[in-house]
């Protein structure tokens, strides 16, 4: 995918449901660690694919064909396109989040089920509104800043068992980023990506909730937030849900290559299925 494939393949996939990809397929074709690739029918975009490297873990995500193009081999074609470009990269374990019409060729194509991420969503909250049991006044969410990002970093790999620092140099700033510091230990942050994703690591439950009480103030009450973990963070989601959070929507998520150093229990949102 080049540049210039950018708005014919952004408005391909508005045309098909699938979601305004514009400003991601921009980051995509701009980001080194990215590897987005198209499918062309006598000069029209019919497909689309993106591959992440995240150090030695990569990403498989936005896995798109046309639908009079369908059942024609062409998402397995794309599909290893971005395998192979990330292999190429020095990627040992694949990870994708796939669709119910997309498992059984990932299955077909090496993948295995990893688990499931949930999705819950809340609305959002006034000043005033009460959010659940009183919070740890020493656990405090502010502006993040410059002098957080070697912790935030840390964080990071040790919750996801991946190097996004090449996407947190990029995105992490005050004006997109919150930090939970408590007594100057850096216990979660979220860092919200252009296209409106998220990305959420919290060391437990109560520092999730903390940085989920932010949002929702942020968000206001005419607003709606949303978290996506995954099922073994069974705690995380009792809490979720004694708050008032309703499930909106569950994936499977599939490895394969090597098996992943991560702690699924910090992760409380992505900043896409194509990024991690």
């Amino acid at each position: 995918m080049l540049a210039a494939d950018v708005e014919p393949a952004a408005a391909a996939i508005l045309r098909a449901d699938w979601g305004d990809r514009r400003t991601w397929f921009e980051f995509a074709t701009t980001q080194a660690e990215c590897r987005p690739v198209v499918a062309e029918v006598d000069g029209v975009v019919v497909g689309t694919g993106v591959g992440t490297a995240n150090g030695s873990v990569g990403w498989v995500g936005t896995i798109w064909v046309e639908s009079a193009q369908r059942g024609r081999g062409l998402g397995r074609a794309l599909t290893q396109a971005v395998i192979d470009g990330l292999e190429a990269a020095g990627c040992r374990t694949l990870l994708l989040v796939a669709t119910d019409e997309g498992l059984p060729l990932y299955e077909r194509m090496g993948f295995a089920m990893q688990t499931r991420y949930r999705i819950l969503e809340a609305q959002g909250l006034e000043a005033g509104d009460l959010a659940g049991p009183p919070d740890d006044p020493t656990r405090v969410m502010r502006v993040y800043a410059s002098a957080d990002r070697d912790a935030l970093l840390a964080l990071d790999r040790a919750a996801t068992g991946e190097d996004r620092g090449h996407i947190i140099r990029r995105f992490a700033s005050p004006e997109t980023t919150r930090v939970l510091d408590q007594a100057g230990d850096l216990r979660g942050f979220v860092i919200r990506a252009p296209w409106g994703g998220g990305a959420t690591v919290a060391q437990t439950p109560a520092d999730a909730m903390r940085i989920l009480d932010g949002r929702r103030r942020t968000s206001g009450r005419s607003g709606r937030v949303r978290v996506g973990l995954v099922e073994e963070n069974a705690a995380g989601l009792a809490a979720l849900e004694g708050a008032g959070l309703k499930p909106i929507w569950s994936a499977p998520r599939l490895i394969r290559g090597e098996s992943l150093d991560w702690r699924p229990d910090w992760i409380w949102g992505q900043f896409n299925h194509a990024l991690g």
